[in-house]
């Protein structure tokens, strides 16, 4: 979702001319990456199993620069796995990025590492690698493991200055900082700045032999995140990947959120960090992770809440639908099943106009009955008010009546019929 310039952070709003006036460029360095397709097969020679996506945050354009930093990063997992390999993009970025060292870890608490767990990470059998503008890299295998549930450290260091960086603005997670390389440390100290953003890391995957394949979940703010609780991982997908946890025999699928706060489905944003459209995303973002079978589309209330139909245009329900359609013709042409979820309530908040609620009930009556999906979720039954369904339930509603709070993400986890997902 997008937030009110009230809610928006004061350096952001003094970046966004400056930010603007890069916009071409930035988007100028993205041609279509096979890194992630590079290891989406679904099993590997690493030993009996499925590799698969088990975090992979989607990334957008307009991070800060760093200069001499190491950047140490938490990575929840929604799935046990071995044989480890780390993604970091240089895809929004103009210019070279140079890496000097990575390390992971499992994580014992803050930014302090399990002792005897840290394990380098190589691009090429070499501990740097340079990674062009516009491109990503994919690790070697890591020999590490990691049990659902649970978190690694990642350690970049980034020994000269990078530009503007690729990032996922709201992590909803803590990031630590520090001066120099500090890769190879155990403890925390050195590490006296965080900060709720992931840079440059893009995704973990691992070999599984409980999970036989990968879900997206794909969507906006609320699948990011936005007004779940720092550090809890009680975002809706994240309760998902629980919920599959816990069900009877091995979990079979992983969960991975590729959601981003802001975006639309058919049109970019203007504030960079919010991201390219779906349009244009969808087949990296989603296809193009390792093990991908579903994809839960869940995404569109930017669009109304913006009037931003295509070519500047007001929106109708129609272009919101053939922008379905698109998505997901592409994921069948890709062999992969896509949910459509239905839009949530929003009265009381600044999105909500007779004339966009209009559209959003037309929108929610075509992917509960036009069949073009491969199955559908019903969020908006699951957290509106049944007193007024044109409003989120008091008891889900965060305070902003379009953002759930972490009860209105642990009903929305709830109402997804695991049946529907294949295993």
């Amino acid at each position: 979702m997008g937030r009110t310039a009230a809610g928006r952070r004061p350096w952001r709003r003094s970046l966004l001319s400056l930010l603007g006036a890069v916009t071409g460029l930035a988007l100028a360095v993205v041609p279509p990456s096979t890194a992630h397709a590079a290891g989406a097969a679904t099993s590997s020679a690493q030993g009996r199993g499925t590799r698969v996506s088990a975090w992979a945050p989607s990334m957008t354009t307009g991070g800060p620069s760093f200069d001499d930093r190491t950047i140490r990063m938490v990575v929840h997992s929604s799935v046990s796995g071995s044989g480890a390999r780390i993604t970091l993009s240089n895809r929004y970025s103009a210019t070279p990025l140079d890496i000097g060292a990575v390390d992971v870890a499992v994580q014992a608490s803050g930014g302090e590492a399990v002792r005897g767990t840290t394990r380098n990470v190589t691009f090429g059998a070499s501990g740097r690698v340079t990674i062009p503008a516009g491109t990503e890299s994919v690790s070697d295998v890591v020999p590490i493991s990691v049990a659902a549930g649970e978190n690694l450290l990642v350690s970049v260091y980034v020994p000269g200055t990078t530009g503007m960086s690729t990032w996922h603005s709201d992590a909803f997670d803590t990031t630590y900082l520090a001066a120099g390389n500090h890769t190879g440390d155990d403890g925390a100290d050195a590490f006296g700045t965080t900060t709720t953003s992931w840079y440059y890391l893009a995704g973990l995957d691992v070999v599984s032999t409980t999970a036989r394949g990968t879900v997206v979940a794909f969507g906006d703010s609320i699948t990011d995140g936005y007004h779940s609780s720092t550090g809890t991982y009680t975002r809706w997908p994240d309760f998902l990947g629980r919920r599959l946890g816990a069900g009877p025999g091995p979990q079979r699928l992983s969960v991975v959120d590729a959601g981003i706060g802001g975006n639309r489905v058919l049109t970019d944003v203007p504030n960079l960090w919010q991201g390219v459209s779906a349009l244009k995303r969808f087949g990296h973002d989603a296809l193009g992770l390792p093990g991908v079978k579903d994809v839960i589309l869940f995404e569109g209330i930017n669009d109304i809440g913006n009037n931003a139909g295509p070519d500047g245009q007001p929106l109708t329900a129609q272009d919101l639908i053939d922008g379905y359609r698109t998505l997901i013709g592409e994921a069948h042409a890709a062999h992969v099943r896509v949910i459509g979820a239905t839009l949530m309530p929003d009265e009381g908040n600044g999105y909500y106009t007779p004339a966009a609620e209009a559209i959003r009930q037309a929108v929610n009556r075509w992917i509960r009955t036009g069949g073009a999906f491969d199955g559908v979720i019903d969020f908006d039954r699951a957290v509106r008010d049944p007193a007024n369904p044109a409003a989120l339930a008091p008891a889900y509603d965060s305070g902003d009546h379009l953002h759930p709070g972490d009860a209105g993400m642990r009903a929305m986890a709830d109402a997804v019929d695991l049946r529907l997902l294949r295993a």
